[in-house]
Order: structure tokens, then C-alpha cells, then sequence
């Protein structure tokens, strides 16, 4: 097996061809290791790479096999963690010049817990500065590109850990998600994505953007993801937020099935504009779940758009931790992140009461929809990737308002995914989303395996080798 070989097999490949001896933990590091070296100039997915702990950790657990002694679920597997996690002993920016030199002194609650499934650390993947938009690129790191057009964005703010998803660098990546930074990525590379539903996965340091934000997986296959789920969804105490536990078991959810399951398709949710590729790829996609025994219907709308209310929420959270940066570093910052710092510092305590007060409201609207439905599809994103240093698509009047159907489910805090569901004309990957009540993420991971198995996307990867 050829060293890109060895980089592009899933977890769950990696596992069981540790326990059968086919390979070893050091030659699929140093795989991927090499893989992340030659494909850094061009796509920057990754801004630090710690080569040398890898190799020594890697050949700790290859002794570990060779001793026969009791091995995590994620023994010996390469693992990248987003520049917006902080990682003990390797260096965490936050995608911003201000935390250039920044090394914490502890690894946050979802690294230690994969760490201690065994998996290995990489190395870090760019970020937009502290994640404020669905595109990566900024002043420090540079531009990320996506591994399908290399003159396309990645998407953001998870877009070097979905890029590196998709070319192979090692199976598993971390991923944060405030309105749609796990989904845009995962959309626009074409991978799987999950937004579990908030409190599953601990967060520490707490999020600027409070219970907006959501931790998962990034990965090329959904069980890959279920697995990662698994070890990351855990009670943590420097989380207050997060949820008790116990959690069930989200890798046999991945056999569940959604027979009967009665699912509503969303072209627009009510009032978004799409690209008519999206359009046809996504109602194609939506279709086949008829094929699986769902009952599917039509809804053309769910509800106005809250994006105003996401955004008061979202932008005064930025606002609230990088505001008093504003006078030292206004110069060192992204370009488009000023004025959003600026406008949210004259929103008022009445302003984030209402945003508070819609935000509820929204909830409680889409709970009762969810009474009639056990699935919402709706495609991930109204648009395929744009350009690599544009902030947003053509004529999108801020940063992610054109994020139509991503931010809607920060708001109520649901588990949401996205799958590959095909390709434009120019060669571009859609996501088809699928979102569920919040807790039933074993039903989101049930309907993602069950279109997987049904419309496979892992047969074609990005044209690098």
C-alpha cells in the first residue's frame, strides 16, 4: 500500500488493520506526515505541524500493539485539531496576529479526550481569525484553498481541518461551528460534517460566541465521525454547559436505519435564493431518502429568516472578547473583522435582550415543527465554493447571511450534518444537510450512514496526486 494510501484510509480502516498487523501506527504517521508536507503549498490546510511528537507517539503505540496491551478505540490514529482549540504545548493562534506566539498549557476538554482514545496529534488547521466567517484566510495564516479548485475557498471557519479531510491528511480533524463552521467547510469540500446538538461536547475555554457554538467531528466517512462522537462527548466540570451523560452508542446508531422515519424537504426553508445546480443536486439527494423508506414531504417554508437574531448574537460575542484589542491591533486585524467589532460595540443591553427574546421564540417555533417531523433536509449552503480570498459569495450584503440554512440550527442548538450529494458542472462539491430534534443526534448519524451507503461519495477524491 502506497504511502497516499496509507494517509486516506478511514478510522475505522486504520483500527482494524492495526489489530490485524497489516501496518503500523509509525508508517501511517509518517504517511501522513509526508502527505501534509507536500500538499502544504497549495492548500495551507494545516499552520502547525508537530512532526516529531507524532513519530514519538506513533511509535509508543506501535510498541503498545507489540506488547498486546489494552488499546483505546482510537489507538495510533493521526488526528488534526483546529487552530480555534487550544493544544497543550503547541502553539494555538486563534487564526489572529494578537495570539501569534501563544502556547497553552493545557489541551481543551475535547483534545484530551481524544488524545486519551488514542488518538495522535498532527498538527493545527487554519482558521479565519477567531472563526468570524465562513471562509479561511486572514493576515496571519494566509489563504487555505479547496483540495477540488485550488482557486476556490475551502469555506470557513473549519476550512483547513475540511480541507484536510478531503486530501487525505489523516482521518480525522476537529471542527467548531457558530453558524455553520463545521457545515460550510464540510459543504464546500465535500465531507462529512457534524454539528452535534450543543452541550454533547465540552467546551473550554468557553466560546466568545456562547451556546451559539458547537464542537465536532470533520471526517471522510460517518462512522469515522461516530467514532470521534463518541470519544469527544463526554461530561467535562470545566464546562457547566455541557450535558451529564450517559450518551448512547453512536456507532451502532450508524445502523439504525430511517425506515418510517417521516422527513421534510426544505429547498428554501422559506426564503432562500439558490444556485440552480444546488437546487436540482440537493432535491435529487432529498429524493433517495424515499429509496431508504422515509416518508418525505415538501414544506417550502419553516420560518423567517433569523439571521439578524443570530447576528446581534454572534458579532456582540466577537465584540465582547476582541473589542479591547481594537486600539493596539486595529492594523494587524482581518480587514472585514473591524467593522463588525465596531457595529457590534453600539448595539445596546436592549438590543441583545430582544436578539434573546427571537432567539427563544425561533426555538420554540422550530421544536413544534419537529412535532410533525422526525428529519429536516435542506441543502447545506444556497452556493457552491467562491473564490479563495473573497470573504463571501457575490453580492452578499455580510459575512454569512448568505450561510442561509447553517446559522438557523446554532440558534436552537440541534444536531446538524452535512453529506456529499454530488458535483456541479465545474466540478464542485454540494452538501445536502439533515438536521434532527435536539439530542437525537444518533438519528442525524443514522440518516447520514444511510445515504452514504446509498450514494456514495468516497470512490472520487480531489485531482492532487
Amino acid at each position: 500500500m502506497s504511502a497516499s494510501e496509507l494517509a486516506a484510509l478511514s478510522a475505522v480502516e486504520l483500527v482494524a488493520g492495526y489489530r490485524a498487523r497489516r501496518f503500523s501506527p509509525v508508517e501511517v504517521v509518517d504517511a501522513v506526515l509526508a502527505r501534509i508536507e507536500r500538499l502544504h503549498s497549495r492548500l495551507n490546510a494545516f499552520c502547525v505541524v508537530t512532526a516529531d511528537q507524532a513519530r514519538r507517539e506513533a511509535k509508543a503505540a506501535e510498541q503498545a500493539l507489540h506488547r498486546g496491551e489494552a488499546l483505546g478505540p482510537l489507538h495510533g490514529v493521526p488526528l488534526s485539531v483546529k487552530d480555534m482549540v487550544i493544544t497543550k504545548g503547541i502553539r494555538t493562534t486563534f487564526g489572529s496576529a494578537i495570539y501569534a506566539d501563544h502556547v497553552p498549557d493545557e489541551d481543551a476538554p475535547m483534545v484530551e479526550h481524544l488524545r486519551g482514545a488514542g488518538c495522535i496529534v498532527t498538527g493545527k488547521t487554519t482558521t479565519p481569525e477567531f472563526g468570524y466567517k465562513g471562509a479561511t484566510h486572514g493576515p496571519l495564516l494566509g489563504v487555505s484553498r479547496n483540495p477540488w479548485k485550488l482557486d476556490r475557498t475551502p469555506g470557513g471557519s473549519s476550512g483547513g481541518a475540511a480541507a484536510a479531510a478531503a486530501a487525505g491528511l489523516g482521518p480525522l480533524h476537529t471542527g467548531g461551528d457558530g453558524g455553520g463552521s463545521i457545515r460550510i467547510p464540510g459543504s464546500f469540500c465535500g465531507v462529512y460534517g457534524l454539528k452535534p446538538s450543543y452541550g454533547l461536547v465540552p467546551a473550554y475555554p468557553a466560546s466568545s460566541v456562547g451556546t451559539l457554538a458547537h464542537l465536532g467531528p470533520i471526517t471522510w466517512t460517518v462512522r469515522d465521525a461516530a467514532l470521534m462522537l463518541s470519544a469527544m462527548a463526554r461530561p467535562d466540570d470545566r464546562d457547566p454547559t455541557c450535558l451529564p451523560g450517559p450518551f448512547p452508542d453512536f456507532v451502532a446508531a450508524c445502523d439504525a436505519g430511517v425506515r418510517g422515519r417521516r422527513v421534510a424537504w426544505s429547498p428554501t426553508l422559506g426564503y432562500a435564493r439558490l444556485d440552480p445546480e444546488v437546487a436540482r443536486l440537493t432535491a435529487a439527494a432529498a429524493r433517495r431518502f424515499e429509496e431508504l423508506g422515509c416518508h418525505v414531504e415538501e414544506v417550502p417554508r419553516v420560518s423567517d429568516d433569523p439571521y439578524p437574531c443570530w447576528a446581534v448574537l454572534f458579532n456582540v460575542g466577537l465584540a465582547g472578547r476582541l473589542a479591547p484589542y481594537l486600539q493596539e491591533h486595529r492594523g494587524r486585524m482581518s480587514p472585514s473583522l473591524v467593522p463588525i467589532l465596531e457595529e457590534a460595540r453600539a448595539l445596546t443591553g436592549v438590543d441583545v435582550a430582544r436578539a434573546m427574546a427571537e432567539r427563544a421564540a425561533f426555538t420554540e417555533a422550530v421544536r413544534r415543527f419537529f412535532g410533525r417531523y422526525d428529519l429536516l433536509l435542506t441543502p447545506t449552503l444556497p452556493v457552491p465554493a467562491f473564490a479563495a480570498e473573497r470573504d463571501t459569495p457575490e453580492g452578499a450584503p455580510t459575512i454569512l447571511s448568505w450561510g442561509a440554512f447553517t446559522y438557523p440550527f446554532n440558534l436552537t442548538q440541534q444536531p446538524a450534518a452535512t453529506v456529499p450529494c454530488g458535483f456541479t458542472a465545474d466540478g464542485l462539491p454540494v452538501g445536502l444537510q439533515i438536521v434532527g430534534r435536539r439530542l437525537a443526534d444518533p438519528q442525524v448519524l443514522a440518516a447520514s450512514a444511510a445515504f452514504e451507503a446509498i450514494q456514495p461519495w468516497h470512490r472520487k477524491r480531489p485531482p492532487l496526486d
